[in-house]
Order: structure tokens, then sequence, then C-alpha cells
């Protein structure tokens, strides 16, 4: 595999640096967590009309830029850098996934095209009573109509942006069904009569979590995601695994500003008559979050490598960076903290949310203990 960015991906990923320097410092991520919405909604128009980041992976036949998974992930690095208060995670890596990975030739022309502009954002509803991606526990339940049509019933728990997306994406289970079979996936838009939405709280102000029941829901019979059934469990594993590799990329971005932040204040805090970055003790700390960062990095990328060539090999890939990155993160953090002392946690300084984004991070697709089971089995063990 070739790790060297091509001159498209590079000027992506510096075009990201320089817009999310100026549009996503600080002081615009404390605004954007703290509204209504979660997220800047003019930043959100510029992000898709201006830059075209809400096409980047969808194909240039339903409006999109028709990038691969290496671009996203040098994306989203970008982004987890400069804890961009956005729902593109939840639109492009999960929602949008899911369309094009089961979607009718129709349902990703009708839908695509607007996510695409930015027009619509959307969400990934599959989780319930505990964050483990153990599909064979759903519970919301869908049956057959009279008329061809569904209807939805249950109640799905850490939806990513789901208390502002238009459109949601449900993992839902055929009465009487259990493991893959029956299992299938529904186009719901937030407004239909029964949905009812509630942001949970959450530790990470920067990434909103909802609450979504589901009582009776009734969608027409196009709303199954495919020409028939029986691909709504595998497209939603899959789904799964490249947004954990995209996720992944995040936290490796998040990792290296808490280096770069640490670094900084290392160099600046004095004490007993010099910079306390000339401490050995401190050196360390550093050169360790080094390792972890260049570590997490390259599993980042190799994921994404298996994602663009497709193929076997992604879920185990998927899973590596993952549980690697997630852990690499949450240290760089935690070390951040330690680094700048006392005013590592308070509101002023800026460790306390890059700590937070790690830790929620760390279980949002699984904890880093089920990514290595799941490696472990893989691997015959």
């Amino acid at each position: 595999m070739n790790f060297s960015f091509t001159e498209e991906q590079q000027a992506l990923r510096e075009q990201a640096q320089e817009f999310l320097t100026h549009h996503s410092g600080s002081e615009a991520v404390r605004r954007a967590m703290e509204s209504e919405a979660g997220y800047d909604a003019e930043l959100w128009k510029r992000i898709g009309g201006e830059l075209g980041w809400t096409g980047l992976c969808i194909p240039e036949a339903y409006g999109g830029v028709g990038l691969g998974a290496v671009e996203l992930t040098a994306l989203m690095e970008r982004m987890g850098e400069h804890l961009l208060c956005a729902p593109f995670f939840s639109t492009q890596c999960l929602a949008a996934q899911a369309i094009l990975l089961a979607g009718s030739e129709a349902q990703k022309r009708a839908h695509l095209p607007e996510i695409a502009a930015g027009h619509v954002t959307a969400a990934l509803a599959y989780a319930e009573a505990d964050r483990v991606q153990d599909l064979g526990n759903l519970e919301t339940r869908y049956e057959p109509g009279p008329a061809g049509d569904f209807l939805l019933s249950g109640v799905k728990r850490y939806v990513v942006d789901g208390h502002g997306a238009d459109l949601l994406v449900v993992a839902a289970r055929r009465a009487g069904s259990r493991g893959d079979d029956g299992l299938e996936l529904f186009l719901v838009p937030a407004t239909l009569s029964g949905v009812t939405r509630r942001a949970l709280p959450g530790l990470d102000l920067t990434r909103r979590l909802a609450e979504i029941r589901l009582d009776g829901v009734r969608v027409p019979g196009e709303a199954l995601l495919g020409d028939a059934p029986g691909r709504g469990a595998s497209a939603l594993r899959e789904t799964l695994d490249r947004a954990a590799i995209a996720l992944a990329a995040e936290q490796v971005g998040g990792a290296q500003r808490c280096l770069d932040l640490s670094v900084a204040y290392a160099k600046e805090r004095v004490q007993f008559g010099r910079p306390i970055g000339s401490f050995q003790s401190i050196k360390h700390l550093c050169a360790d979050m080094l390792l972890l960062v260049e570590s997490a990095r390259s599993a980042a990328y190799y994921a994404a490598c298996v994602a663009a060539e497709g193929g076997e090999g992604l879920s185990v890939a998927a899973s590596l960076a993952s549980a690697w990155c997630s852990e690499a993160y949450f240290r760089c953090a935690g070390e951040a903290i330690q680094i700048h002392g006392g005013v590592g946690f308070t509101w002023e300084y800026d460790p306390h949310l890059y700590f937070k984004r790690a830790r929620c991070s760390q279980s949002l697709l699984g904890e880093p203990a089920w990514h290595r089971e799941r490696v472990a089995q893989a691997i015959g063990l």
C-alpha cells in the first residue's frame, strides 16, 4: 500500500486545515456547542455549498464529488483536530453510507443529491439499550401493513445528531425474527407522526446524541431500503465498519491536537525559573504522546486503504483502528490535562473539551474491548 498522499488528497488536507483554523477555532466551537442545534447552520451551508464536503464520498451520479475512504479519512482527521461541531459524521459517514450500501437506485437518486448539496441532514438510528454492536439484540420491530406499508415501533438511543436530523435511517427487525434474519433499514422522515425525539444529556457537548421513539410510525413500502428484503444486516455492519474507520481518523486528529497543545504549553509555562518543557518528565510524556499519535495515524490510514480497496478484511481493519485510536486519543487527552496541571480541566482551556470528546468517542461505535474481541475471533482465538 502507498501511504503517501496524492496531490488531490494533499490539497484537500490543506484546504480543510485553512478553513477549519479560521472557522472552527476554540471560540467558534464553544458558541456552536452551546447553541440549540449544536452547530452553526451558516457554517454548515458553507461546508456543503462552498467546499462540497457534504458530497465527498457520494458518487458523481448522485450529485457528489465521488472521492473515497482515504480522502474521507484525511478530512475527518482535520475535523477531529479542530473539534468541528457539525452533523457531518452522522450524515456522511453513517446515514448516507447506509443508503449507498443498501438503497435501490431510485432511493439513491431521491435522497443522495439533497444530502450531497448539504440541504438535508440525516442520522442512523440503530443502537438501543446499550452501545455494544450486537445487532442480534435489536428490539425495534416492523410489521407489514395492509397496503404494502410498514409500521415501526421501538426506542433508539445514542443517535448521533438525531435531535435535529431531517431524515432518519432506522434499523428494525421483523416481528418474531431473530439474529440477522428479518433485520432491515428504513428511511423515516423525522417529521412523521409517531416520531418523538429527545436530546440526551451527555459529557461531550461538541457532539449531540438523541433518543428517538417510534410509536406505530407508518411508512410507505418504498421506505424499506433496497429492492428486496434481506440486505439490511450486512449493509448495516459494513456501514458501521466504515464509520468506525472515519471515527478513528477523527480520533487521530484529536490526539494530534492534544499533543500540539501540550507542547505549546510546556514551552510557555515557567516553573523554578525555566519552561516545564525542559523537565525530563514532561519531555517523556510528550514523546509518548507522539508515539501514540503516529501509530494511531498508521492504523487509521491502513484501515482507510482497506476500505478503499474493498474486499475481505474490512471488519478486522476497522476494529484494529477503532481499538487503537480510541485508546491513543483518550491517553493523549489525559496526558494533556496532566501537563497543563490544574488549569487543564478548567473551562477557559481547551484540553477538557478534547478529553470529553475522547471519552465519548470510545463507546460511540463499540468499546475498545469489544473491538479487540472481534479481532480475536477473526483470527481464531
